[in-house]
């Protein structure tokens, strides 16, 4: 029973590993484009004031006229780049890009300031998680706690048995239930984020063959809190969970 919830609740989750906001139904072409112009603004390869034009990205990526402006449409609305008539497409300042557009936080971790973004993404996961932890304990309904306690069974069965890439979905249905059930719609709002972070981990390398006993053991702790409704033990062990991926990433 406890696996099967479990299976299910990855299986609603597991796009987040791949593609977030709907990336799965725009056309691969489409993607490679936003994602090679968005990498190149995320790494400095063009800078701020970098003035840009449709003709020039037809050319260089030989895609249309259309894709190329529906691209530009989607950096804009993340504040990568700016339209005027008659400047044309501008490079925005890092100040003013939306720092927490998933897509936007899978280009920094891509990058060679990986480090400085992993940094900054621990951190407000730290200021985050532990709280909406401690409102899943207060808040979430019957069926969620029961995913949760059968999710952090399958992350010891998959972290045990070293089949990451399982893992990686079921952590990612893990901290999303949570995010999802604490209550705080601004807190929910982050799921595609915290994906694209563990994503980043384990495709990048970041991970143990295997998690580390005391990851898998945390995660444990957390959901039986929250099955129990205890708050302060829900937020004290997701301390201990963020702690660990500190301590592992060698992070200050």
């Amino acid at each position: 029973m406890a696996q099967r919830e479990a299976s299910q609740m990855s299986t609603a989750t597991e796009d987040h590993a791949d593609a977030t906001d709907g990336e799965a139904a725009v056309p691969a072409l489409h993607l490679r484009v936003l994602d090679a112009l968005g990498e190149a603004i995320v790494s400095g390869e063009l800078a701020p004031g970098r003035r840009l034009t449709l003709d020039d990205l037809q050319q260089h990526y030989n895609v249309s006229r259309t894709l190329a402006r529906d691209t530009m449409r989607v950096l804009e609305s993340m504040n990568l780049v700016y339209s005027r008539r008659r400047v044309g497409i501008v490079v925005q300042d890092p100040e003013l890009w939306n720092v927490f557009d998933p897509k936007l936080v899978r280009w920094r971790l891509a990058s060679s300031r990986r480090a400085e973004q992993y940094s900054s993404l621990t951190e407000l996961r730290i200021a985050v998680e532990p709280i909406a932890a401690a409102g899943a304990a207060r808040r979430a309904g019957a069926a969620e706690r029961r995913q949760l306690t059968a999710l952090a069974a399958e992350l010891r069965r998959l972290g045990e048995a070293g089949e990451l890439e399982e893992f990686l979905k079921a952590d990612i249905a893990f901290h999303s239930l949570l995010l999802h059930s604490c209550g705080n719609e601004m807190f929910k709002a982050l799921d595609g984020m915290v994906a694209e972070v563990l994503s980043s981990r384990t495709k990048q390398g970041l991970m143990p063959f295997k998690p580390r006993p005391e990851a898998l053991q945390a995660h444990e702790a957390v959901a039986a809190a929250v099955a129990a409704g205890d708050a302060g033990t829900a937020e004290s062990a997701m301390h201990h969970i963020l702690d660990e991926v500190r301590t592992a990433m060698g992070l200050p």
